[in-house]
């Protein structure tokens, strides 16, 4: 085995490889759990718990109904499209032992997100939650979905709880659209349709598509990540090694505040977790903060994971920083850096390391992380996970030096097979077996990664580049200062401009006080020449700050 830099800062209890082929695919790893944990609790929401064999069961009833009733077959796409609820895990499974491929979409997706997803994967059913079924009505005519089930908020919750919270949502929160769908049928009345019918095992192989996650990738239009079951298997693999040395069999109970439709909560959250027989508890809207507080006092929480904005929303709660953290193991942030500003507050409130993770939906999603030993360093994104290989090189692909800044490239068993489709897309994020991944870092010489920015949000200013996270952490280090997205535009004398888009925590934040801060800590060409309040700054599903976003309403409001 090749002897990497990192190998010397590897924590001890970490194994350098690990067996990426240990189950013949997902499904593999789900029956071993199903096994091994039985009644314990898998999931809970809303205070409603299933076992691991419940969900066994259900998951069987869904796929016996896709495989009986819809005659799907082995390799058809079927969309999931909701928040998290109990409903996710058991379609989701459902649909993998029936050996269709999971395409995951974001529920707040606009009808026209929708039909280029949908057209896109060529999908062959679509499982929706009813708050949004509207948007699905509005595109049908132009799709060629043969079936349609749609679920409700409460449909698993069970008895007279189940009942009271669907009409509450529909009539009460009026958070239902009315919609007509002749020939959609209800997830209840599919699950017991498929209690009658025979579930035939399917024959899946690590070579198989597993999911179409979409993402715009480093560039362009969204596009489906083909992410096989092998790729799935083994970064669940990795990420469970980088964990296990802090965590116990049946014991842990893991905080799923990110949506599982996301690559991050997928892989960490829901099949990591259930390899270890954790109770995972599901948070159906983190960002009402006040309820999600109560839910965390309501549970000896030990694992959380989560972006930087969701671990600064939290430290903002005074109901928050007065939980007890005696249980908390584990806290793992990714999807966007992690500020130094917010990982410092962090340790100081739980007693616990936030360690940033790295990844991209390409890489299933996990290439590094943070060692949570308490040996992390703030401001990287740790050490490349086992199997896994990091460099950085320049733009005609040389290798470049420790310390050197350029793209980092990976290369490991987690990457991709591929843009579903688009051969001509997958070949120019690929060097050999190399992804470049569009993000500009450095390694250093004990082989942690830093992540400097974004290839293509990188401000070129006067000939000096200008990284948009180091000019936000600078900013976020203000006390008054909740939230801020860093963007660059042209600029006739220097090229471009740097402009800070701030939420301020104090009302009495100024311009000047915003510009006078950073010219303590950044030289003169990165100090931001506008400021500009705003009430809240354009996030994704899972609460990353959307440059790209602020920089289009920037540009419509100067129009």
């Amino acid at each position: 085995m090749k002897d990497f830099p990192w190998f010397k800062n590897y924590p001890k209890s970490v194994p350098k490889e690990v067996d990426v082929e240990a189950y013949s695919s997902v499904i593999g790893l789900f029956e071993e759990s199903i096994q091994k944990y039985g009644d314990a609790v898998a999931y809970e929401c809303m205070g409603k718990q299933m076992s691991f064999n419940e969900l066994d069961k259900l998951s069987r009833d869904f796929a016996a109904y896709l495989q009986e009733d819809l005659k799907l077959k082995k390799g058809e796409r079927i969309a999931i499209q909701m928040p998290n609820l109990l409903q996710y895990p058991v379609v989701m499974f459902g649909a993998l032992r029936a050996g269709l491929i999971v395409v995951n979409t974001n529920p707040l997706y606009t009808p026209h997100e929708m039909k280029h997803q949908f057209e896109d994967a060529g999908v062959s059913a679509v499982v929706i939650v009813a708050n949004f079924a509207k948007n699905l009505e509005e595109i049908l005519p132009h799709l060629k979905v043969k079936h349609i089930i749609i679920t409700e908020i409460g449909d698993l919750l069970g008895g007279l709880k189940g009942i009271i919270v669907n009409l509450v949502v529909k009539h009460v929160k009026k958070m239902v659209p009315a919609y007509h769908i002749p020939k959609a049928i209800k997830l209840t009345s599919a699950l017991k349709a498929g209690k009658n019918k025979k579930h035939t095992p399917v024959d899946m192989t690590l070579e198989d598509t597993a999911y179409l996650q979409y993402t715009g990738g480093t560039t362009g239009v969204s596009k489906g990540a083909e992410l096989t079951h092998g790729n799935i298997v083994a970064n669940m693999q990795q990420i469970s090694a980088w964990m296990k040395p802090k965590l116990v069999e049946y014991e842990e109970v893991v905080i799923t505040a990110l949506p599982l439709y996301h690559i991050f909560a997928l892989t960490v959250n829901c099949l990591a977790m259930l390899k270890i027989g954790a109770h995972n508890v599901l948070v159906t809207n983190p960002r009402d903060m006040k309820a999600f507080c109560k839910d965390l006092g309501s549970h000896k929480f030990s694992v959380l994971t989560g972006v930087n904005t969701l671990f600064n929303g939290l430290l903002n709660q005074e109901a928050f920083r007065n939980l007890d953290f005696s249980s908390l193991k584990i806290s793992v942030g990714g999807g966007m850096a992690v500020q130094k500003y917010v990982a410092e507050k962090w340790k100081e409130v739980t007693g616990t390391p936030l360690a940033e993770g790295y990844g991209l939906t390409e890489t299933s999603p996990v290439a590094c992380c943070n060692p949570i030993d308490g040996t992390e360093r703030l401001g990287t994104i740790g050490l490349p996970l086992p199997n896994t290989e990091v460099k950085i090189v320049d733009d005609e692909g040389n290798e470049l030096a420790n310390g050197e800044k350029g793209e980092v490239c990976i290369k490991g068993p987690q990457v991709m097979k591929g843009y579903w489709k688009r051969p001509k897309e997958t070949a120019d994020v690929m060097l050999g077996a190399w992804l470049k991944t569009g993000d500009i870092g450095v390694l250093d010489d004990d082989g942690f990664v830093k992540i400097v920015d974004r290839k293509k949000e990188m401000i070129l200013v006067s000939g000096f580049n200008v990284y948009p996270n180091e000019v936000e952490d600078a900013i976020a280090t203000n006390d008054k200062v909740l939230e801020v997205g860093v963007i660059g535009m042209p600029d006739e004398r220097s090229t471009e401009r740097v402009i800070a888009y701030v939420v301020p925590g104090d009302k009495s934040l100024t311009e000047e006080e915003v510009i006078k801060h950073c010219r303590e800590s950044l030289t003169n060409y990165k100090v931001p020449k506008e400021v500009h309040f705003v009430d809240e700054l354009p996030k994704s599903n899972v609460g990353k700050i959307l440059r790209r976003i602020i920089k289009e309403n920037h540009m419509k409001q100067s129009a």
